[in-house]
């Protein structure tokens, strides 16, 4: 991920770094705003804790966001410098704790611009990174509908349970179509030159935070709490998938989704507008 966005900022193909592991550190949640210093010499360091920092101690190198003095920048930085320190015991969550997501301090920590001010949002590769986040909250979806669909094959599912594994399928089906058809949007119009990215990235990433709620939530009413207490795998998945689907917005992205819709549909040219 990293290299893919380093290539569509700069308009090629990122340089392969053997032996280095990255990361892309860019949630900005409350408490988690990097500053940006720029130095004599063109050269830029970073201070400041950035949160939720996946593979904190196993990445080599990541991309983070930071504020500058003329706006948000993207950089790199080598976090084995002097000035970078993981902050122990900042992930106490069950969910997602395999991910070594923790928080990060950094104290001047030497760092190089990629691209201009705004260049990390301003780009269609990040509401293409968008979907492809919905595509592993889908893969976390049928790990969790696993045990439902186990009972099934071993006919132990109920009338109630079979309801609720035909509701189970059902949002499966439509999450994997929307995502197969954004796919080959995607693949057919990289630079968004339809401009339709961002509608796109939100419909999809709305419909998959559904779906991932509804197996959740129908696993545990078809089969109770015995596979939650009883099947190590099953747990992990549906704390995991708990976690990890609060990267949506929820209502605030349903928002920009519906400013977006009302946008197109007042412009006269549009064929669903109102003549």
């Amino acid at each position: 991920d990293a290299l893919a966005i380093v290539a569509e900022i700069n308009g090629g193909v990122a340089p392969a770094r053997p032996g280095t592991r990255w990361g892309v550190w860019a949630a900005e949640p409350p408490g988690s705003k990097l500053t940006a210093e720029r130095l004599d010499g063109g050269r830029w360091q970073l201070h400041g804790t950035r949160r939720w920092c996946s593979g904190a101690r196993m990445c080599t190198h990541a991309l983070v966001t930071a504020d500058g003095p003329d706006g948000p920048r993207l950089f790199e930085i080598d976090v084995g410098l002097p000035g970078y320190r993981v902050l122990p015991d900042s992930w106490p969550a069950i969910g997602m704790a395999a991910s070594e997501t923790l928080d990060v301090e950094l104290d001047a920590l030497a760092a190089e611009p990629v691209g201009g001010v705004g260049a990390y949002l301003d780009r269609p590769g990040f509401h293409h990174g968008g979907v492809g986040v919905a595509a592993c909250w889908f893969g976390g979806a049928r790990a969790v509908a696993r045990p439902l669909v186990e009972a099934a094959g071993k006919d132990r599912l109920d009338p109630h349970g079979l309801a609720h594994l035909g509701a189970v399928d059902l949002a499966l089906t439509v999450s994997e179509t929307l995502l197969a058809q954004a796919a080959a949007e995607i693949d057919a119009d990289p630079r968004d030159r339809s401009g339709t990215a961002e509608t796109r990235a939100l419909r999809v990433r709305a419909v998959v935070e559904r779906t991932c709620a509804e197996v959740v939530d129908r696993a545990g009413r078809a089969l109770g709490a015995g596979p939650l207490c009883h099947d190590a795998r099953h747990a992990r998945a549906v704390a995991d998938l708990t976690v990890y689907i609060r990267q949506h917005h929820g209502e605030r992205d349903l928002a920009r989704l519906g400013a977006l819709r009302a946008a197109a549909l007042s412009t006269p040219r549009h064929p669903e507008a109102t003549p």
